[in-house]
């Protein structure tokens, strides 16, 4: 069930926050910019998770000239260890909670694949997160890039931002559950702290978590 019959187009971001799949499922129906220049600092490379020490950015490293690079030619850097890295902190973070038995090895594999370009891992990463969610949505990618989007569609690129508060945008409101770590709880982790903590129950939340306004 998708709340809006509108379109938005939004970029692909790594193991994405409740509040990118909050507003993939407020539309249903979904364009990838496909033709974007990379952008720095932004959770295209980057994400939040949740453990025994507080939050935890997850960075990929990224080859990168300084110039402005189309996004689906941004090569990861492999020089840099950063797969052992993040999936070090995954599983300290999830290795014991309900559901990273189940779901973990989905999430390894990919890791492990060692993908060339940072956009095909973002697709992969965002594939099996809406598998186990169990959402979904028509998404298409862009054939070009537009300054402005279509009547009808809804331009949330760029929009969910580690600079800016899940308050600055209409898409996701807070519902507590249980996490991991911590009595105070952790709004807007990357998708992965709800599906490991809460399992068959991460899809029921994350509705609840929906800003339908």
């Amino acid at each position: 069930m998708f709340f809006s019959t509108l379109s938005v187009r939004i970029e692909l971001q790594y193991l994405p926050s409740l509040e990118y799949f909050a507003c993939l499922l407020k539309y249903g129906e979904v364009e990838i910019e496909a033709h974007e220049y990379f952008v720095k600092q932004t959770y295209r490379n980057r994400c939040h998770i949740l453990t025994a020490n507080g939050l935890d950015t997850l960075v990929i490293p990224v080859l990168h000239s300084g110039g402005k690079m189309p996004i689906r030619e941004v090569k990861i850097d492999y020089s840099q260890s950063w797969v052992k890295r993040h999936w070090g902190a995954i599983v300290a973070a999830y290795g014991k909670a309900p559901y990273f038995e189940y779901f973990g090895s989905d999430f390894e594999r990919i890791f492990q694949r060692k993908t060339t370009f940072l956009f095909d891992l973002n697709w992969e990463l965002l594939t099996i997160c809406l598998k186990l969610l169990r959402l979904n949505p028509t998404i298409r990618l862009s054939n070009v890039y537009n300054n402005e989007v279509e009547n009808g569609h809804i331009d949330a690129l760029s929009q969910i931002h580690p600079k800016k508060s899940h308050r600055h945008n209409n898409f996701y409101q807070s519902v507590v559950y249980q996490q991991n770590f911590g009595s105070e709880f952790v709004p807007n982790l990357s998708v992965i702290d709800l599906l490991m903590c809460q399992g068959a129950e991460a899809t029921p939340i994350l509705k609840r978590s929906l800003n339908v306004n």
